[in-house]
């Protein structure tokens, strides 16, 4: 090869990790970035629209990873933005002395970038207890927004 050529180490398909909407399409369970921090949406009010025209909708919405309340107001008519929210199932191989998993999903493919979750403040030793006790697999659902991994539930499958 020479030095001139390109070398490519990894691909993807190039998505972003975030949509356009507008703001007045956004519904009260669905996801918006508000303050760079991917957020589900708990309410949303709209104001009338007033001298200037536009309606305002008023977001109240908690942190996908970290639970912690935001709130956020937009112009209905505006644009916004949406992230996309995947959740994966994985089953436990291993927990690590520093709280990383080793996780395995169905089609055998291993991750080994994902730590024992730090919210909410108890699951982290709840998944450390089931997975100790031995007699079941543990499975975890991995939340990923933004380039951001988490484990946000757990639970015992029988053998």
């Amino acid at each position: 090869m020479s030095d001139n050529e390109y070398n490519i180490e990894s691909a993807d398909a190039g998505a972003s990790s975030t949509i356009p909407m507008e703001a007045g399409q956004i519904k009260k369970g669905g996801y918006i970035m508000i303050k760079g921090k991917p957020c589900k949406v708990l309410s949303i009010s709209v104001s009338k629209t007033g001298k200037h025209g536009h309606a305002k909708c008023n977001f109240l919405a908690v942190d996908i990873f970290t639970g912690k309340k935001l709130e956020d107001m937009v112009p209905s008519s505006h644009g916004t933005t949406v992230p996309v929210v995947v959740r994966s199932e994985w089953e436990i191989i291993d927990i690590g002395d520093d709280d990383e998993l080793t996780l395995m999903d169905e089609g055998g493919d291993q991750k080994t970038d994902v730590n024992l979750p730090g919210y909410p403040e108890n699951m982290a030793q709840e998944i450390r207890d089931a997975w100790n006790d031995g007699e079941n697999q543990v499975s975890v659902t991995v939340q990923a927004a933004v380039g951001i991994e988490q484990v946000i539930a757990y639970k015992k499958v029988a053998e």
